[in-house]
Formats: structure tokens, sequence, C-alpha cells
């Protein structure tokens, strides 16, 4: 067995812990710059795919309360609030928490909807289902941010095999 030459291993090392030490950082502005840049582009009529489909699932879920014209406005408002959030690093609790609750309503068009996110339900998304599908990306970073929030953090460091056998 080949053992790897050391400059490589102290290389692998340093790269590691630059990651561990700015990916949460690159993690929350790169989602800060997704929904601060989709939420504006719900204040610009036909400038978002998938307007009428989020300004109709609105209507829905508040049977009818709220009003398409109106969602649009509230959803971009509410939007650009988590990303500003997450740009600035401030009320972070509350910032994921508009982002879960977002998100809970950015899938239900998946049920809602079926025959616009779907051709073949469940394996054939249209385009508009594929935009809502890769949220879960969305929802695994906010996961990672928000294990964070409290003291939590990122280690470059392997487990110990004792310790990943008991979290087994």
């Amino acid at each position: 067995m080949t053992r790897t030459p050391r400059w490589f291993e102290r290389l692998d090392r340093r790269i590691t812990q630059w990651m561990a030490d700015h990916g949460l950082t690159f993690l929350r502005l790169a989602l800060g710059i997704v929904f601060l840049w989709f939420g504006a582009l719900k204040l610009f009529p036909s400038a978002s795919p998938a307007e009428d489909l989020a300004a109709r699932t609105m209507e829905a879920l508040t049977l009818g309360v709220v009003q398409p014209r109106v969602a649009l406005p509230i959803l971009a408002v509410w939007e650009m609030a988590i990303g500003i959030g997450l740009l600035i690093d401030r009320w972070m609790r509350v910032t994921l928490l508009l982002l879960f609750v977002q998100m809970l309503g950015t899938i239900t068009p998946l049920v809602l909807f079926p025959a616009e996110t779907f051709t073949v339900f469940p394996l054939a998304p249209t385009l508009e289902g594929q935009y809502i599908i890769k949220n879960v990306v969305l929802v695994a970073s906010a996961i990672v941010l928000g294990a964070t929030v409290r003291g939590g953090e990122l280690v470059p460091e392997p487990v110990p095999e004792s310790v990943r056998d008991q979290r087994q």
C-alpha cells in the first residue's frame, strides 16, 4: 500500500481547514443572494418563471383570502427579508424560520397542481416542477446553517472511530 506524501497530507489539511473556516459563510451568502434575487424578481411582472404558479398556490393556501395580485408582493418581501437576513447574518433563527415556512409553501404546488408540475407523476417533473424540487438543496443548506445558530460548528478533523461507533 502506498503512503500519501507528507506535503499532500499537509495541503489537504490546510484546504479542509479553509473549507471548514469559510464554508458556512459562503453557504449563507449564496443562500442570501438566491433569496434576495428571486424575491426581487417577483416585484416585476413576468420576470419570475413561476410567478403565476406561486400566486395561485398562495391563493389556494389562504382559501382565496390572498388574491394573486397581492400574493406576489407578499412573497417578494418575504423572500427578500430571508435574503437580507442571511446576507447580514442577523436574526438568523427568525430568518431560518421564515425560510422553512416559505419552503413549505413552495413545495405545495407539487400536491395542489400536479398536472402543472409533472408530465408523469411523480417521475417526470415539468420545468416548474424542477424549479420547485431543486428547493431541496436550499432546505438542506438551511439545515446546515441552522445547526450552527446555537453555537454548533463544522470541524475539519476526522471523527475518531470510537466516536463514530457510539453514534451508530
